[in-house]
């Protein structure tokens, strides 16, 4: 398969060597595992993954999983290609991607990214309801599903420098140059979230609509919001029980589960000897994350579905994800990710609030940054809202895609919005917030 043309794309098969499958099983045979302490209970996972359910895991990884049998649906189920684009400030890059085209006239084209430690196989229960609907009456979509380079299939970068703000870069032209949709809609959880708003802020001509299962912004400064920031002292009173909740996952996060972003962010190399030569560190690093960012009392994967998972980082030996935070955190500017959701983006935005979300924050923060038309709450979901409830996912889609405001957007003329009236419409949302 030849990409050495730019904008020119190929067609592809996920393929993973018999050598590298070898050496994986060798590996696997020859690990060794740690003890768990006597006082830690079977369910207490406060010191990492389960010794007990990574010991499983690895035993059906050895003797029963069958990536060869894994690997035939993949490539039945999605429509892959790779192609180089030369992205914006940093040079040429191979991207992967699936893309899937609606039989109706009436079909959005609907870019879907994906998260760490996720791939593009998160969008793999969805892809068939948000094409080919069950009547011509529901909202169908053009789905184009790209890999974040150095996950799964798509291609490590060979220098630094591209992160989410490069990657958005890239997507755009990906969407626009080489398949030819000039407006499209956005769908976005953990990195996906980053880069789509990325792309809005920096593309919003092209950018219509937007909608998030994953918010990360913290309040806003307290001079600029009192109200907000009042109501936040007083959140014990005035919060509904959905908003405390919220607040406590991501204090949790912060207290118990982001050591990985510090390590990831800082020293993604050093990490990568580790996890990219053992299977077994790999597994063990990524099963706790499923466990605690996934609502486990709803849904539980299955074994072939956390290895298969798994696979997608192991195939390039991990460190290209890894390194993903290293070079976002490098990155600077408004549509960077230390600053992407400070500022107020006017292009439509939903979203869907999964209970096991790790950043979802109450809705008066988000209104300050983002131009809300549309949110629903579930009952049941978390950090992999497409793989947990993919049905719930679906809906919202459709629901928030299909409305008025975004059928206006997609055939409506851009109009920025200027910094009084993100002041004006900020502060009447404060004073209604107040009543709600």
């Amino acid at each position: 398969m030849s990409v050495d043309e730019l904008n020119k794309p190929a067609p592809y098969k996920l393929h993973i060597s018999d050598e590298l499958l070898n050496l994986t099983k060798q590996k696997l045979q020859l690990a060794r595992f740690p003890e768990e302490q006597t006082d830690v209970g079977d369910d207490d996972w406060s010191q990492g993954a389960k010794v007990k359910v990574v010991k499983r895991l690895a035993e059906y990884w050895s003797n029963g999983y069958d990536w060869r049998a894994e690997e035939a649906r993949i490539n039945a189920e999605f429509n892959q290609f790779k192609v180089k684009i030369d992205i914006l400030d940093y040079g040429p890059q191979v991207l992967h991607y699936a893309h899937h085209t609606s039989p109706s006239p009436d079909a959005i084209p609907l870019l879907f990214v994906q998260g760490w430690p996720g791939s593009f196989l998160e969008a793999r229960k969805i892809l068939e309801s948000l094409t080919s609907p069950p009547d011509a009456s529901t909202q169908a979509f053009h789905v184009v599903v790209p890999s974040i380079p150095g996950f799964g299939p798509g291609d490590a970068p060979e220098k630094s420098g591209l992160g989410p703000k490069a990657t958005a870069s890239g997507f755009k032209r990906l969407m626009v140059e080489v398949l030819g949709y000039k407006r499209f809609v956005t769908q976005g959880g953990d990195w996906g979230s980053m880069i789509t708003r990325s792309m809005a802020l920096m593309y919003p001509q092209n950018v219509r609509a937007c909608h998030y299962n994953f918010f990360p912004c913290g309040p806003p400064p307290w001079y600029k919001a009192p109200l907000t920031m009042g109501r936040l002292i007083l959140s014990p009173y005035l919060y509904t029980n959905r908003e405390l909740d919220s607040i406590k996952s991501m204090q949790y996060y912060q207290k118990e589960q982001d050591g990985y972003l510090r390590v990831q962010s800082t020293r993604p190399q050093s990490l990568g000897f580790g996890l990219g030569d053992s299977p077994i560190g790999l597994l063990g690093w990524l099963v706790e994350k499923f466990h605690e960012w996934m609502d486990v009392t709803h849904y539980e994967m299955s074994d072939d579905e956390v290895l298969t998972f798994v696979m997608m980082h192991w195939m390039q030996g991990a460190t290209p994800g890894l390194r993903y935070y290293k070079m976002a955190f490098a990155e600077e500017g408004e549509a960077s990710i230390r600053d992407s959701f400070k500022s107020y983006l006017n292009t439509p935005t939903g979203l869907s609030h999964f209970p096991k979300e790790i950043a979802m924050p109450p809705y008066d923060w988000v209104s300050w940054v983002a131009n809300v038309q549309f949110r629903r709450e579930h009952d049941k979901g978390g950090h992999f809202a497409a793989v947990e409830c993919p049905e719930l996912l679906v809906q919202d889609l459709r629901d928030w895609f299909s409305s008025e405001v975004v059928k206006k957007a997609m055939h409506g003329e851009v109009r920025p919005l200027r910094m009084s009236e993100t002041s004006v419409s900020a502060i009447t949302r404060r004073v209604a917030l107040i009543y709600w």
